[in-house]
């Protein structure tokens, strides 16, 4: 039996995680930002789930629930970074305040809940942080472009910490869902429409979405099992692909990213002190 720590449990991958662990006999704390949101799960599970009520914008609450958590149930062995949504927008369509918002939820909110972790997963010996991030931490779409900027932003982190984290026994995987059958879609965020951009490809990007032609082909419950799965890989896996979209996606911006540095190797050594 492990203990799970999951932010944005109320619907989703969270939810459905939340479950499968619940049904599995894992013990899960499990964050929300309606207070009844879990209220049947709870009634179902009351010995093995524990629910905090948390805004990952707030750095202070962010603590005291972390904190809280683990003075709860004494030890926890996975810390899931899911609570976050998506900005859909031309870059020059989103306000100042929506930007701010995307940074802070989906990049601080995730770091902080990391930091806030450490002290406690440090004492006790080990543990393992699960990122949720998508295909769009290592690709691009139009009209996504804030929120790429925050998948890329928090997978550079993540990067980083799994070589800080691994001498101390801490394991930190980056999950990379492709498109899902979730609430993910319903949850957009979006902003006037500006003109100049219906005859490009964020319009085009925005016609399918409305028209429900954007391709949406992967099980959630599959890759829900695999994100448990992935716990018991050693030592952690850094990513995990989710879907053939993702695999598809990521794989060809990553060899286009490949051959336009092989293209650049001349320059790059050329710069090189060698005296």
């Amino acid at each position: 039996m492990k203990t799970w720590f999951i932010t944005g449990t109320s619907t989703g991958f969270g939810r459905v995680l939340t479950e499968k662990l619940l049904e599995k006999g894992d013990r899960v704390v499990a964050t929300v930002r309606k207070a009844d949101a879990l209220d049947k799960l709870k009634a179902q599970y009351p010995d093995n789930l524990w629910i905090s009520v948390l805004d990952v914008t707030d750095n202070k609450a962010i603590k005291r629930a972390v904190d809280q958590a683990f003075a709860d149930v004494g030890q926890i062995d996975v810390v899931v970074n899911n609570a976050g949504y998506a900005l859909f927008c031309a870059v020059e369509e989103a306000s100042d305040e929506q930007i701010s918002q995307q940074i802070e939820t989906n990049i601080i909110g995730s770091i902080q809940v990391i930091r806030a972790a450490l002290p406690h997963l440090r004492k006790q010996g080990h543990g393992r942080i699960l990122q949720v991030s998508s295909a769009g931490g290592q690709t691009t779409y139009p009209n996504f472009g804030y929120y790429h900027t925050s998948k890329w932003g928090i997978e550079g982190f993540c990067d980083t910490i799994s070589k800080e984290l691994a001498p101390l026994n801490i394991g930190v995987t980056i999950v990379e869902p492709g498109a899902h059958a979730t609430s993910f879609g319903a949850g957009l965020a979006t902003a006037p429409v500006m003109e100049a951009y219906e005859n490009t490809p964020a319009g085009d990007v925005r016609r399918a979405i409305a028209a429900g032609t954007f391709p949406i082909c992967n099980d959630v419950d599959r890759s829900v099992q695999a994100i448990i799965n992935s716990i018991d890989i050693s030592p952690a896996p850094l990513r995990v692909a989710l879907g053939g979209d993702a695999y598809r996606d990521m794989r060809a911006a990553l060899v286009a990213r490949l051959e336009a540095l092989d293209a650049q190797k001349e320059l790059a050594l050329s710069i090189e002190n060698n005296d």
